[in-house]
């Protein structure tokens, strides 16, 4: 009897890609609600007076709710696994945009989005994408920049559709459908969800698994965190702001949410690619490159009129941007173990919703005083110039770790 072959031992689950399509859906669902918030900005300043920097508020408080309670989630989902994490977020996502279809107050609409990033966003990605990632280990970067695009794709076609259900109907009937459509979508696939084989074991485990890297888990964590942070304020201003910036421009509502759903359609492609890149150049690389092009881009979106070349750099962004998020999510994969990786990228998360969250809430402070997004955007170019410091830094520290511990490179 012949014995099995080498690629068929170790040949990954199928089920893993079924997680794929799972984790794609549900975090292409919470990011969308997340990119919506940009759509749902002016109506709702109109309707109660609210300033830009109040309503953007909102974006931030789903940002914090999910960086606060993503930490926990990962330290449940290392502990206890992440089976029912989707179930969870599902029915919480549906409830917290019904509310939000009659809230009369500013406290609410901070109320029901805090909710909605504590037990919708905060479940429904990161301790999920830790999962994820270890059903491979052929080409973990590809298979997690595949799910992160549901994120970047969900953030295209999600705010583009209630641009439409505004438009026609007004903010209420939007939030209502969003809330149907999030229940329907979302309950029945969230019970698919599986623990990792490699997590299971990991966890369970008495012993700690071998790793392979020169930096320790925790300096990991600290570089990947300070790096995170300034880099999701970089993106978070055109995500929170590009629709309403169009919209001040004379622009329709239509051609704005067109704009930002070429914009997150390149990103989903962006993903995957940068996915893919880190499995072949390293994720590192991967992120720095693709940093630099979000870095360079973000810039000239106040300064282009064109349709054209507004459509054409929302592509340019899209893709880097959104290469920048699988890389994240790579790095954290390929650099702790399977026993740690939900707390990794949690903790990581915390600091890049914290960014996102403040790069909204400052794209929006710097409006109100300025009257325009000039300086908005110049913001999110200098944080991006910071975030390429620090991942320089990075790159140079594990590059000099690695040659301490080969002595014939001394």
């Amino acid at each position: 009897m012949t014995s099995p072959s080498v690629s068929a031992v170790e040949r990954d689950p199928a089920y893993g890609w079924l997680m794929v399509f799972v984790v794609f859906t549900l975090s292409g669902l919470s990011f969308g609600a997340l990119g919506a918030i940009s759509v749902f900005l002016k109506p709702l300043a109109l309707e109660f007076g609210w300033g830009r920097a109040e309503t953007s508020l909102g974006y931030t408080t789903i940002a914090f709710s999910s960086a606060l309670f993503g930490v926990f989630w990962g330290y449940v989902a290392d502990r206890w696994g992440s089976r029912w994490f989707g179930v969870v977020a599902a029915l919480t996502m549906s409830f917290s945009l019904f509310m939000l279809s009659s809230l009369t107050s500013l406290f609410q609409f901070y109320a029901f989005y805090f909710l909605f990033g504590a037990f919708g966003n905060a479940m429904a990605s990161t301790p999920l994408f830790a999962n994820v990632g270890f059903w491979f280990r052929h080409n973990p970067g590809l298979a997690l920049g595949i799910t992160a695009s549901g994120g970047a794709i969900g953030q295209g076609i999600i705010p583009y559709l209630v641009g439409i259900a505004i438009t026609s109907n007004g903010w209420q009937w939007a939030y209502q459908a969003m809330a149907i459509s999030y229940l329907v979508i979302a309950l029945p696939i969230a019970f698919l969800v599986r623990e990792s084989p490699r997590r299971e074991i990991a966890r369970l485990a008495p012993e700690k698994e071998v790793r392979h890297f020169s930096l320790s888990e925790k300096e990991v964590v600290i570089w990947m965190s300070f790096a995170v942070m300034f880099c999701c304020n970089c993106m978070s201003v055109p995500i929170v702001h590009l629709v309403p910036m169009l919209t001040d421009a004379s622009r329709s509502l239509e051609f704005a949410t067109s704009v930002l759903l070429v914009l997150m359609l390149a990103g989903g492609a962006g993903r995957i690619f940068g996915g893919k890149l880190g499995d072949v150049i390293g994720a590192l690389p991967t992120y720095i490159i693709m940093s630099v092009g979000q870095t360079f881009s973000v810039f000239w979106f106040p300064h282009i009129d064109s349709a054209t070349g507004l459509y054409l750099l929302a592509v340019f962004f899209g893709f880097t941007y959104s290469g920048v998020m699988s890389s994240i999510l790579v790095c954290v994969r390929m650099m702790v173990s399977a026993r740690f990786s939900a707390r990794a990228m949690s903790i990581t998360s915390f600091f890049g919703w914290g960014g996102m969250g403040l790069g909204g809430f400052f794209g929006g402070l710097f409006y109100d005083i300025n009257g325009d997004y000039n300086w908005s955007f110049a913001f999110a170019t200098f944080m991006g110039l910071m975030n390429l410091v620090i991942l320089t830094m990075f790159f140079m520290r594990i590059k000099g770790q690695r040659l301490d511990a080969s002595p014939q490179f001394a």
